[in-house]
């Protein structure tokens, strides 16, 4: 497949991924924001949430009009949220760094919808602690369809065995978190793990296949074991939102994964265990 752009000058090829990333974020602070509130994605048109007034396109520039605004509406004056360039500047980044590993093909762009979608999902579950479904179920059937039209996601130009592996891929991810969450109720006598929870990483599974999203399983309670314990000591709260901690493993084990397998002899165990010849 011909990689687009690859006669361009690095820089300005990462200038063009991290431009786009940031429109890109743009839309997701739209879900971000309306999506907990059951409202529509497409209408209205961008509005301050403090006085409702419209928002014109040219204060709707990624980054730009939040700097030449002075993190103020231009109407009531009252501040916007930094959430808006920090999503912005995420998604850019993020949008740089997927297609700079992975290319841009068919993997790479698919990979780089996955991360936006978990950093629409954890910012969502930072505030509300929730993960809207049309997130993780939307994002689940769309990993399935996107498995089918194109069987490279899983290493394979055969698209029986890539429905195959993602379906594995979501069975693997959501069926870990669902038996994590009953014993922990059993264990602690109360809900320890949410459904939305369960359904993202079935999301990443259909996508990234059962060894992404098994090892994403086991190194995320260690990406949250520090915050938790800080919100432990102080808030005496037992309660943190997942998502966040959950996409941070779900990310690093994409990028990183097969170097955690080989160090850690994982990969090794689980074909002894499972009889595979190799992961593919």
């Amino acid at each position: 497949m011909i990689e687009l752009g690859t006669e361009w000058p690095r820089g300005l090829l990462w200038l063009s991924y991290f431009v786009l990333g940031s429109f890109i974020g743009s839309f997701l602070n739209v879900c971000i924001y309306r999506l907990p509130r059951e409202q529509s994605i497409i209408r209205p048109r961008s509005r301050c949430p403090h006085c409702a007034h419209p928002v014109a396109w040219y204060d709707n520039i990624p980054l730009a009009s939040f700097l030449l605004l002075r993190a103020r509406c231009r109407h009531c004056q009252r501040p916007i949220s930094w959430r808006y360039p920090l999503v912005e500047s995420l998604t850019g980044i993020a949008t740089v760094v997927v297609l700079d590993r992975f290319g841009t093909g068919v993997v790479g762009w698919v990979y780089v919808a996955l991360v936006d979608a978990l950093i629409a999902a954890s910012f969502v579950d930072l505030e509300f602690q929730i993960i809207p479904d049309e997130i993780s179920l939307g994002g689940l059937v769309l990993g399935i369809l996107l498995s089918v039209a194109f069987p490279v996601l899983h290493g394979t130009d055969e698209r029986f065995l890539a429905l195959g592996r993602s379906l594995l891929g979501m069975l693997v991810g959501g069926g870990s978190l669902y038996l994590t969450g009953i014993l922990g109720d059993f264990l602690f006598k109360r809900e320890s793990m949410g459904g939305g929870d369960v359904k993202l990483l079935a999301m990443a599974g259909s996508i990234v296949g059962w060894k992404v999203t098994l090892l994403a399983y086991f190194i995320t309670p260690l990406i949250a074991l520090i915050p938790g314990i800080l919100v432990l000591t102080l808030k005496r709260s037992h309660e943190i939102p997942y998502g966040p901690f959950l996409s941070l493993g779900i990310i690093g084990s994409l990028f990183w994964g097969d170097f955690l397998l080989h160090v850690t002899g994982f990969e090794e165990t689980i074909r002894l265990m499972w009889g595979y010849a190799s992961w593919r």
